[in-house]
C-alpha cells in the first residue's frame, strides 16, 4: 500500500573535525496550507559521540548512561488524544480512557526540538512536555509521520537549559548488545530499565495500519508511559524509539519484549543530516 508521508527529506553524510563530530539537523515543518518548510539545528558537539566510538572500546556504565542521559528526556501530556489504539498494541500512557495520554520524548539539538511516537500525541488538542527540575511547557507539534510512528515536537527554550541526547547508529546493533531504556512509565519520570538487543528486523504495525520494518527488539522491561523515549546503546547515544510492546496481561505490562523503531529509520525520515561548517 502506497503512503504519502508528512515528512520527507533525505540523509547527508555528517561532517567530522578534529575527532568531533557535528551534525546539523534539518526538521520539515508541517505547514498549515499542507506545504512544508525547513528549520535547521545544530546539535551540541559536547553531546556527540562518534558512531564508531566502540573502536575503542569501554562502554559506560548504566549509571553512567543515566547520568548523562537521563535530563534529555521528558515527560509528554497529550489532552484529547485519538483512542483508536489500544494500550495492548501501543504504549499508550495512564488515563488514556479519559482521552488523555501520557509518554516520554528526548531533546535533539539544542533549540526545543523534541521527538516522540506519534500515537503519544495523535489528535492530541493540547501538549505539554515536562522538563527536569520541575519545569512544564507547552508544546507544538510540528512534524509527523504517522506510518514510522514518529513525531517531532517544539517548546520554546527561553530561560531552560536542554540536555539533547546524541543519535547512534542502529544499523550497527547486534543481538547481545547491553541497551537502555529511559523513560516515564505509568508517570514514573525517568525511570531506567536495562536489557540487550533480543532479536533485530522485526516488523511491528504502524498508527495508520502500515507496517513498520527493521524494528529493534529488546528485553530492556518498558511499560504504558515509555513510549516515544530513548533507547540508548553503551555509549549514551540514542539507537531506537520506544514504541511498543508484547503483553501476556491484561492490565498490559512487560513481559520482556518490547520494540523500538531504529534512530536510522527517524533520520531517514525526519532528519538531514549535513556538514557542518
Amino acid at each position: 500500500m502506497d503512503c504519502k508521508r508528512s515528512l520527507s527529506v533525505s540523509p547527508f553524510v555528517s561532517g567530522v573535525f578534529g575527532g568531533t563530530v557535528a551534525v546539523a539537523i534539518a526538521v520539515a515543518v508541517l505547514a498549515a496550507t499542507g506545504g512544508s518548510t525547513t528549520k535547521t539545528v545544530t546539535l551540541d558537539e559536547t553531546q556527540v559521540v562518534s558512531s564508531n566510538a566502540w573502536a575503542y572500546g569501554g562502554g559506560l556504565s548504566a549509571r553512567q548512561v543515566y547520568e548523562r542521559d537521563a535530563p534529555g528526556v521528558v515527560f509528554v501530556n497529550a489532552r484529547g488524544v485519538s483512542e483508536s489504539q489500544s494500550p495492548a498494541e501501543f504504549l499508550r500512557g495512564e488515563g488514556g480512557q479519559q482521552g488523555t495520554s501520557t509518554g516520554s520524548g528526548f531533546e535533539v539539538g539544542g533549540h526545543g526540538t523534541i521527538l516522540t511516537n506519534w500515537h503519544v500525541v495523535e489528535g492530541a488538542s493540547k501538549v505539554t512536555v515536562g522538563l527536569e527540575h520541575g519545569h512544564t511547557v507547552e508544546a507544538s507539534i510540528v512534524g509527523k509521520d504517522p506510518s514510522q510512528d514518529i513525531a517531532v515536537l517544539q517548546i520554546p527554550t527561553a530561560g531552560l537549559t536542554l540536555h539533547p541526547l546524541a543519535p547512534g547508529d542502529s544499523s550497527k546493533a547486534r543481538v547481545g548488545d547491553s541497551v537502555f531504556a529511559i523513560g516515564n512509565p505509568f508517570g514514573l519520570a525517568r525511570t531506567l530499565t536495562t536489557g540487550v538487543v533480543s532479536a533485530l528486523a522485526r516488523e511491528i504495525q504502524a498508527p495508520n495500519g502500515l507496517t513498520i520494518r527493521g524494528v529493534l527488539q529488546t528485553d530492556a522491561p518498558i511499560n504504558p508511559g515509555n513510549s516515544g523515549g530513548p533507547l540508548l546503546n553503551e555509549y549514551g547515544q540514542v539507537i531506537g524509539i520506544n514504541s511498543q510492546i508484547e503483553t501476556g496481561g491484561a492490565r498490559g505490562g512487560s513481559v520482556g519484549i518490547a520494540f523500538a523503531i531504529p534512530i536510522n529509520t527517524a533520520i531517514s525520515e525526519l532528519i538531514k543530516l549535513g556538514r557542518a561548517g
